[in-house]
């Protein structure tokens, strides 16, 4: 399965914030994690649950307080939230997580989660266009842990049985296709994130700047 690597081209500030700020997250990432991509995804997943949900919940207060539609918008996010807490239930069964992980994820998610509330009450589509490059690192990322298991750097364990009734994946499957499974996740939520950016834009003038690199 080939998934296209997209990158959208930052525009403006705005744009250029939230890429800075989702690339001085990837070096921490690297810095930490290196190669160790299963408990890299463990941690991150958690990070990666909290827009969807996030901006589920602040659309749907809108849409009460203006009576009005949300353009199908609420259930994408909620779905896009409990996709991401898939992945993370996946691969907590793959790569059991240290204790120092847990720790980790106690602090950043709860930094992230306030910081990104506060985001998105300010500015919705610079909050969408972090996820957007946010989920292209996440592409990027499990692209890099495919071509490890493919090298034989990493084992392909067999795939759990949570993964393969949630992705409904054949009964011997391996770690290789749930990770193209996911991967195929983070691109649909990359590309629903920077689209939903691109609606938000103030003069409307931006259009779909998803280029291939």
């Amino acid at each position: 399965m080939t998934i296209e690597t997209l990158h959208h081209k930052p525009i403006d500030l705005s744009d250029r914030i939230a890429y800075g700020f989702v690339k001085a997250l990837r070096a921490i990432a690297d810095a930490f994690f290196a190669k160790r991509y299963g408990h890299r995804a463990i941690v991150l997943e958690t990070v990666a649950a909290v827009p969807g949900m996030v901006g589920a919940m602040l659309l749907h207060l809108k849409c009460l307080r203006r009576m009005q539609d949300d353009k199908g918008w609420i259930k994408t996010l909620m779905d896009e939230a409990e996709n991401e807490r898939m992945h993370l239930m996946t691969f907590i069964e793959i790569a059991k997580p240290t204790l120092l992980e847990r720790l980790i994820v106690l602090v950043v998610q709860g930094a992230f989660f306030n910081g990104y509330f506060l985001l998105y009450l300010a500015s919705p589509r610079t909050a969408h266009r972090i996820v957007g490059y946010f989920e292209e690192e996440a592409v990027r990322s499990y692209t890099s842990y495919l071509a490890e298991i493919d090298a034989g750097h990493h084992e392909n364990v067999a795939a759990p049985k949570l993964a393969i009734d949630y992705w409904d994946l054949a009964p011997d499957a391996r770690l290789r296709e749930v990770v193209l499974a996911v991967r195929e996740d983070e691109a649909g939520h990359r590309d629903v994130n920077h689209s939903y950016a691109n609606q938000l834009s103030v003069d409307g003038r931006i259009g779909n700047t998803i280029q291939p690199i």
